[in-house]
């Protein structure tokens, strides 16, 4: 299958299932980084004694590049992404290289793999991904002292299977997502410790995603932020500790002020949602998702729309506004697209 073929695939399977064949590594030995190295797609060889095998120190980013109308290829504010990964990576406790040595690679791995970057409303997703590599099943409370850097890049669609359709979720106002003071990682921890709440909550429910809003606190769902809005509000809960500071959220309340909206980052309780959601708009917000709007909720077993069920107009405006920068058709005032 030629990569023109590979493309068409990749936008009807589920998001990221379709890698490209190159990819971008380096390595951290002996307290230093080495140059990256521009490869064919491969699978790794690690240790079975990894300490990222057994203690968990991973860590990865998730970005876009977008081909633009005029053909050229522009990531989506690569600088907020990198110090979001850097700081993930001190969380971790996990060496991270100079700045201009991730971002060499990605640059120049989306530059030699150029034909897989798809029209709009493909994108190319970019994950890299840092790993402690260190030989060692007795370092549970050591950092690893060898690490491996790699980008691997894969042409997506929607990351939602059935494209643009209102979201149901379940809302789950027990459990959390993952630990309080740790949310704020993108670490694959953090993503398994909800995992099995998300798969119950499909399985049995038919949902899309899970809400988690432990002891009637709204936070976000299990891979993306949540907003409320209306014809002049969004509301978000403020940033801290217990979540992901998403770049996508960043940049939709950033556009939402743009466009006149009054723009609340105040606590979200239960009681906050059933009121609002009576008349107002809710919305996922991250880099694969974009903007999705939600339609039902599920709490106690019970279906609960959100307005009439359907993507709200203001949802959509803001959706709409965002992608208009990364397909360059609206000015990017903000300088957040980057050449590659």
């Amino acid at each position: 299958m030629n990569v023109k073929e590979q493309l068409t695939q990749a936008m009807t399977m589920p998001f990221g299932k379709v890698l490209a064949d190159t990819m971008a590594s380096a390595s951290f030995v002996d307290g230093v980084w080495s140059e990256h190295k521009i490869t064919p797609l491969a699978p790794l060889q690690l240790s079975p004694g990894a300490h990222v095998f057994h203690y968990a120190s991973s860590c990865f980013e998730g970005m876009k590049a977008h081909r633009g109308q005029d053909g050229r290829i522009r990531a989506f504010r690569m600088d907020r992404h990198m110090a979001r990964f850097r700081n993930s990576a001190e969380m971790l406790c996990l060496p991270f290289p100079a700045d201009d040595l991730c971002n060499r690679m990605i640059r120049e791995l989306v530059s030699v793999c150029d034909h897989w970057v798809p029209e709009h409303p493909g994108t190319l997703y970019i994950r890299p991904t840092l790993i402690g590599t260190e030989a060692s099943i007795g370092s549970a409370a050591s950092p690893s002292k060898e690490a491996l850097l790699y980008v691997v890049i894969s042409p997506v669609g929607d990351y939602f299977q059935g494209g643009q359709r209102p979201l149901k979720l379940m809302v789950e106002a027990k459990k959390w997502r993952t630990s309080p003071e740790f949310g704020q990682a993108k670490a694959g921890s953090n993503y398994a410790a909800a995992l099995k709440i998300i798969q119950d909550a499909k399985k049995k429910l038919g949902v899309d995603q899970v809400l988690f809003a432990p002891g009637g606190d709204v936070q976000e769902t299990g891979a993306a932020n949540f907003i409320m809005l209306n014809d002049r509000q969004l509301i978000t809960k403020p940033l801290d500790n217990s979540f992901l500071p998403g770049i996508t959220r960043d940049s939709i309340l950033k556009l939402a002020q743009d466009l006149g909206y009054e723009v609340v980052e105040r606590k979200i309780t239960l009681q906050d949602l059933w009121e609002w959601i009576k008349n107002g708009e809710a919305a996922l917000t991250g880099t694969a998702a974009v903007l999705a709007g939600v339609g039902t909720l599920v709490y106690e077993g019970k279906e609960i729309l959100i307005g009439d069920g359907g993507i709200g107009p203001n949802t959509q405006r803001l959706r709409t506004a965002l992608l208009d920068i990364q397909k360059g058709l609206a000015p990017d005032t903000h300088s957040w697209m980057n050449n590659i």
